[in-house]
């Protein structure tokens, strides 16, 4: 369907640039496509009784999709049995609609209701209560059916109207207010009007009466249902063929749309549980808890995925055909394999070697294969036991992405998730057809299965591998078996090629695709970097199974390149020009989406062809000989994952080649703290990348190809630095983040040991332990034993039974900051300086409820939404009704559209060299292509939806732009979280379309908003907030509320300060919006003094001939001016004790023009120009 009746679609994590000085880049035209395969048109729509409607659809639809969107309407949703006709022909529902003969521009289909079956009455029945539960957000917090909250209505809903809302809303509650120590918790999830209120039935179910006897079937009789209302009144119903006889359905004008992967909320609302007969018969049509598996019911996941990727690619539409495909089978499979390993963590499925200790056990459910994250053979026993085994996982999920994104045509992937919950990690996979019929031996035909001693290759795939390695930058060699014999390979030994019973070639195993990282890997006998050993490298980790990120593997190459064309350039100068081109040949124009960029081959083709450029002319006695000895004749960059493995062995001829490979791995090593570090730390200085939580963190350091384990390195490098105060909210977060990571690996294990009973109770002894300021936590105190006695008292597992002392209750406050600071130096090599939660605070200037958020989010604990007083020192601050529930944290691939992507990135490219309307255009058409592909639903769409709405805003058409960033804000809520930083910028573009659009009082709603989600994850001292401030302070004194504009500026003076330095024009811009202010308040001593500062900094950055210099000399003297015409006025009035035949004094509120220049100048759509 078209975006125009799809919902509001998804957010997307990208900090574009759609204007200002961005680099400026050249992408290819964009790839011709056929316009009448993807252009909508509009086709009449006709329900009985109704006037025909007007609706737009795509070619690519189904039938079954105009269906959906029908039930999802106000006018048709209580509709569900029916079918589509045109010109009295039955449209078949899997029908796409380019396939129907006749239909064009303007055609009528008509709605014909159909008899009802059994199976459509369920159908009705769910699609009923999804009505009536459309506004109940009991399962978004439950984080079920792909539900997930969105409180922007909430946000913008005006309560009262007059002038006397204008007056009210100015002023924010007081915890928002500049300087609030207050960080409450309860405005998270804002009190909606849709309550228990919009509840109409209290009951629907099925009656004890069902089955219809023989002779109620003959009249059609399929179902009996009970109906219970709120006024408790109550009905019998019976679904016939023809209808129900009593119809107590209400509609509502609220569509409900899932997420395609499953958002969990970390904090919700106490929820009364009630009865739903359809949402028990959901729990029991899975199956759990039964050994029978169902194996007819079941989904063939391999089948499917590998079937959907197996699809044709050659055109267009094609390839749209196959994304949408690859990315329903892959999240569907996403789904229910969360839902199997939670179930097999719960010990709801049979184990398949029940004779097995626990942790050996594997499961297969649904198709799929489960198994425990543990060292259960020593199998990982050389390589760090149990910590190995609990990485590898995650590793070879990596690998698996890496080889998806290369999407190498007849190379088949397994479908992996990883699971975390409840202490263990559970991976999910797809089985490949046979493999669980022979042993491993017999399976394998290319790689090893005893770690290097015995390898096999197949030609038929080096020759698959061939395309993959070439992108993966892995590098063609030589092993030796154990009969001494060389076997070729062009992956790590420990990759697994077994041809399944299907016939298809798979690839398994994947945790080593990329090369090893040296800095944590200490190798005897081999030489060490100076620059290694001067910062303590190489370090012991818990694990060998350390790996170079792909970002740094191409940073490195690309560093590597730069330094070969300049030194090219340098010899020959015919060879200049091509080097400074070959050097940008390749740019990323959206330097955060993930890092499967996008490129034609014939980019791609050109790319490699400029790096092998022949490197004859270089004199023997250039740098290039010693930093490029490893390269031959061309620039050529490859890497061998096996020559640091244990038990690989390689042929004496290769001696010398494998020695250039180790010397590469450790110039990669070297460049990664030398360039890398530094790198992630400038950008940060400069406010390219402002990380505000540790997600965006975390997706910072990855960006750069900084692994998270580097994290003490990043903490210890900024410690160091001159600039370390202007760094101060980038270690604060770094900081909070190393933190709650080493919580996090304690409360794995510290799970483990807990019986299910006794989950609440131990969650929240851990948080006390964690957060709370009672020294005596770790003690189980009476109070706490009372708290639940109501609803807990025959279940209750609290710190005895019996007599004996379970294992987690003797946990205290100062032990578990003691493995903290531990399990920081072994896994971060960082101490800590701070030994319990109040030093965190009061020495490191961290916040409780951060800490509290990111480990609720690291570990999937959900708690109840209420105010937690952490400083009490009588009583402990979490009880075991705090804690709601436990979430799985999945970890999968995520498949893109590659064509959609392509659009976006020439889209971006044409705004940013000016052409706005093109760019506007591709842009479109790429949110198109995005909604085709994943629906109503997801990150990308949001990128596309944000952009059209930056482009419309630039373009003055504010009403547009207002459109598309509402749903960019809904969606990004949906998608990411109500307080994820995507959502908080989103909040905050919507809240200047709503100023520009005339609507003052919701932007400043919205900007309120934002600044409360921000000061809930990062606090008040961040450079953002300094921007936010800004805005608010603009909107306020727009409003004429001068005092409370001072506040927001004067914080964002001190802010801005702070984190631009002394001399920022930023710095400058601050001051004077503090002196117009001022001006407005008739304090002109304030307001001189602020400007001056101006002018100061405008005087010594650009000179005093720089229009903006003398801009600010020229307000500089209009404020002279009227601070004499004042004092003139107040020394008159104080001679003479009159104020008579004076003129009034004129304290003119600002133009709306001004007030809109300072809020693009504060956002950075208008630059000061230094020249």
């Amino acid at each position: 369907m078209s975006s125009g009746h799809v919902l509001d679609t998804p957010a997307d994590n990208l900090t574009e640039q759609v204007e200002g000085d961005s680099k400026r880049q050249e992408l290819p035209a964009v790839p011709d496509m056929d316009p009448s395969e993807d252009t909508g048109f509009t086709v009449k729509i006709q329900a009985p009784g109704t006037e025909p409607t007007d609706f737009q659809v795509s070619p690519l639809a189904m039938v079954q999709e105009i269906k959906q969107v029908l039930m999802d309407r106000e006018e048709t949703c209580r509709r569900t049995c029916f079918s589509l006709q045109l010109n009295g022909v039955t449209l078949d529902n899997f029908t796409h609609l380019r396939s129907i003969p006749g239909l064009q521009e303007g055609s009528i289909l008509r709605v014909v209701e159909e008899p009802y079956t059994v199976r459509e009455v369920r159908i009705h029945l769910r699609h009923i209560r999804e009505i009536l539960k459309s506004l109940d957000l009991t399962d978004g917090y439950n984080g079920v059916e792909g539900s997930s909250p969105s409180f922007l209505s909430c946000v913008t809903e005006e309560c009262l109207e007059g002038d006397g809302l204008k007056q009210m809303s100015c002023s924010p509650p007081d915890h928002i207010l500049p300087g609030s120590k207050e960080r409450l918790l309860v405005p998270l999830l804002p009190h909606t009007n849709f309550g228990k209120s919009s509840e109409s039935l209290k009951v629907l179910t099925m009656s004890s009466w069902n089955p219809p006897p023989g002779n109620r079937k003959m009249h059609g009789d399929l179902l009996y249902l009970n109906v219970v209302t709120t006024e408790d009144r109550y009905f019998s119903i019976t679904a016939s063929t023809r209808g129900f006889y009593i119809n107590q359905g209400s509609t509502h004008p609220f569509e409900r749309i899932a997420t395609p992967f499953q958002l969990f909320s970390w904090t919700a609302p106490a929820l009364d549980h009630t009865m739903d007969c359809l949402r028990a018969e959901d729990v029991s049509s899975f199956s759990l808890g039964y050994e029978e598996p169902v194996p007819a019911l079941a989904r063939d996941w391999n089948e499917e995925l590998q079937t959907t990727r197996e699809l044709p690619r050659k055109t267009v539409t094609d390839r749209l055909m196959r994304d949408r495909a690859v990315f329903k089978a892959n999240s569907d499979f996403v789904s229910t394999a969360t839902r199997g390993a939670m179930a097999v963590v719960d010990g709801n499925v049979m184990p398949i070697n029940p004779s097995e200790e626990p942790r050996q056990q594997m499961f297969i459910w649904s198709n799929i294969f489960f198994s425990l994250g543990f060292d259960v053979r020593d199998q990982y026993r050389d390589l760090g036991g149990e910590a190995a085994a609990h990485a590898a996982p995650v590793l070879d999920l990596n690998g698996v992405r890496a080889y998806w994104a290369v999407d190498q045509e007849g190379l088949f992937l397994i479908g992996t998730v990883v699971i975390d919950y409840r202490g263990y990690r559970v991976t999910a996979q797809t089985i490949v057809p046979g493999i669980l019929e022979r042993d491993q031996e017999q399976s394998v035909v290319y790689g090893s299965i005893d770690f290097g001693k015995t390898v096999v290759s197949d030609d038929r795939y080096l020759e698959l591998l061939g395309k993959p390695s070439k992108k993966l930058r892995v590098q063609r060699h030589l092993v030796l078996n154990k009969d001494d014999t060389a076997v070729e390979l062009c992956s790590s030994v420990e990759h697994k090629g077994i041809v399944g019973n299907d016939g298809r070639r798979y690839i398994l195993d994947l945790l080593f695709t990329f090369p090893p990282d040296l800095n944590f890997l200490p190798v005897e006998g081999e030489d060490l970097n100076p620059v290694r050993q001067q910062l303590g490298f190489p370090k012991l980790h818990p694990h060998r199974l350390v790996c170079l990120r792909q970002e740094l593997i191409d940073a490195f190459v690309e560093h590597r390149y730069q330094i070969f064309m300049e030194t090219v350039s340098k010899s020959t100068e015919h060879d200049k020009a091509v080097g400074t081109s070959a050097i940008k040949s390749d740019p990323i124009t959206t330097p955060q989406l993930p890092s499967t960029t996008v490129t034609l081959q014939d980019q791609d083709a050109e790319h490699h062809s400029l790096k092998n450029v022949p490197v004859n002319n270089i004199q023997q006695g250039s740098s290039i000989k010693h930093v490029f000895s490893s390269l031959g004749d061309t620039f050529d960059i490859h890497f061998n994952p096996n020559v640091f493995c244990a038990g690989v062995r390689f042929p004496k001829e290769s001696t010398e080649d494998i020695q250039k490979q180790k010397q590469q791995l450790k110039d990669a090593a070297v460049f990664l703290i030398s360039n890398q570090i530094p790198a992630f730390t400038k950008s940060c200085l400069d406010h390219t990348s402002m990380p505000t939580d540790g997600v965006t963190l975390t997706e910072a350091l990855h960006q750069h190809g900084i692994n998270i384990r580097y994290l003490g390195t990043v903490l210890e490098y900024i410690e160091k630095i001159p600039q370390k105060e202007r760094l101060d909210h980038v270690y604060r977060i770094a900081l909070c983040e190393l933190i709650t990571r080493c919580a996090k690996h304690l409360f794995k294990t510290y799970l483990l040991a807990v019986e299910p009973s006794a989950l609440s109770a131990s969650v929240s002894h851990f948080l006390n332990c964690f957060l709370s300021a009672f020294a005596d936590a770790g003690v189980i105190q009476q109070n706490d034993k009372f708290a639940s006695r109501r609803r807990s008292r025959r279940r209750r597992s609290r710190a005895s039974v019996g007599g004996t002392v379970t294992a987690w209750s003797i946990l205290t406050p100062t032990d578990l900051w003691r493995a903290i600071k531990a399990e920081a130096q072994e896994y971060y090599h960082y101490s800590l300086p701070c030994g319990s939660v109040e030093e965190a605070m009061d020495k490191c200037r961290l916040q409780r409820i951060t800490l509290l958020r990111e480990i609720a989010i690291k570990t999937g604990i959900q708690i109840l939404l209420r105010e937690y007083h952490f400083d009490s020192e009588h009583k402990t601050v979490f009880t075991e009704e705090d804690i709601l529930n436990i979430f799985p944290i999945v970890k999968h691939i995520s498949p893109r559209s590659s064509d959609a992507l392509y659009l976006l990135h020439c889209g971006q490219s044409r705004v940013q060299q000016g052409c706005l309307q093109e760019g506007c255009e591709l842009i479109s058409q790429a949110l198109g292509l995005f909604t085709n592909v994943y629906g109503a639903l997801h990150q990308d769409v949001c990128i596309c939806l944000r952009l059209l709405g930056r482009i419309h805003y630039i373009l003055g058409d504010y009403a547009e732009a207002l459109s598309h960033q509402q749903r960019a804000v809904l969606i990004s809520e949906r998608v990411l979280g109500i307080e994820h930083p995507n959502t908080i910028q989103e909040y905050k573009h919507l809240g200047l379309y709503c100023f520009a659009g005339g609507q003052s009082v919701t932007a400043l709603r919205l900007l309120y908003r934002a600044r409360y989600l921000m000061l809930l994850v990062c606090g008040e001292d961040h450079p953002e907030m300094a921007l936010l401030d800004s805005k608010i302070g603009l909107v306020l004194h727009s409003m004429m509320a001068c005092d409370l504009s001072l506040k927001f500026l004067e914080n964002a003076l001190a802010l801005t300060s702070k984190y631009q330095g002394p001399s920022s024009l930023k710095l400058a811009q601050s001051h004077h919006l503090l002196a117009k202010v001022h001006e407005s308040k008739g304090d002109f001593r304030a307001a001189l003094t602020h400007e001056k500062e101006r002018y100061g900094i405008y005087r010594k950055q650009v000179g005093e001939a720089h229009e903006k210099t003398q801009e600010s000399s020229e307000y500089l003297k209009h404020l002279t001016h009227q601070a004499v015409i004042l004092q003139k006025t107040m020394n008159w009035i104080y001679k003479t004790g009159s104020d008579t035949n004076i003129p009034p004094f004129n304290l003119n509120s600002p133009s709306r023009v001004w007030i809109m220049e300072q809020l693009n100048l504060v956002t950075g759509i208008v630059l000061i120009p230094l020249r």
